[in-house]
């Protein structure tokens, strides 16, 4: 199993949102590297949902891949979307900040290419933000 992180402006797309709908198609990604990250993903992978806007920037839940990449319907160009869906809200999101702060984290990818819209996230990572988390 692989993990990832999915960012996404409460505006366009919201935890809230994803926890009352179950499932949506993760599209509108338009950069080349987060492209092959999405087409990377396998059924079952995690991902961290990570709101980027709303308040101060934060890890605030967990989503699975459901359908792995297929041709984003909002385009006829080569761009790629998954299906995700809702796994569990953390008990405390973990801010971009405490992210920063933490030493174990400092080679992630949401601190060396904080831009990136999709990313890969280490078994490492992964763990030690669960455990910011708790």
């Amino acid at each position: 199993m692989n993990y990832w992180l999915i960012k996404s402006d409460p505006e366009t797309y919201s935890f809230e949102r994803m926890k009352t709908e179950k499932k949506t198609f993760w599209d509108g990604v338009r950069n080349y590297a987060a492209r092959l990250h999405l087409r990377a993903m396998k059924k079952g992978d995690l991902c961290f949902f990570y709101e980027s806007m709303n308040g101060e920037p934060s890890i605030v839940g967990l989503v699975k891949i459901a359908k792995e990449a297929y041709q984003d319907p909002g385009t006829t160009e080569d761009w790629s979307c998954v299906d995700v869906e809702y796994s569990k809200a953390l008990k405390k999101p973990v801010t971009l900040a405490q992210v920063k702060a933490n030493k174990i984290l400092k080679e992630m990818a949401l601190v060396r290419i904080s831009r990136l819209s999709v990313q890969p996230v280490s078994e490492a990572e992964w763990n030690e933000v669960l455990k910011m988390a708790e």
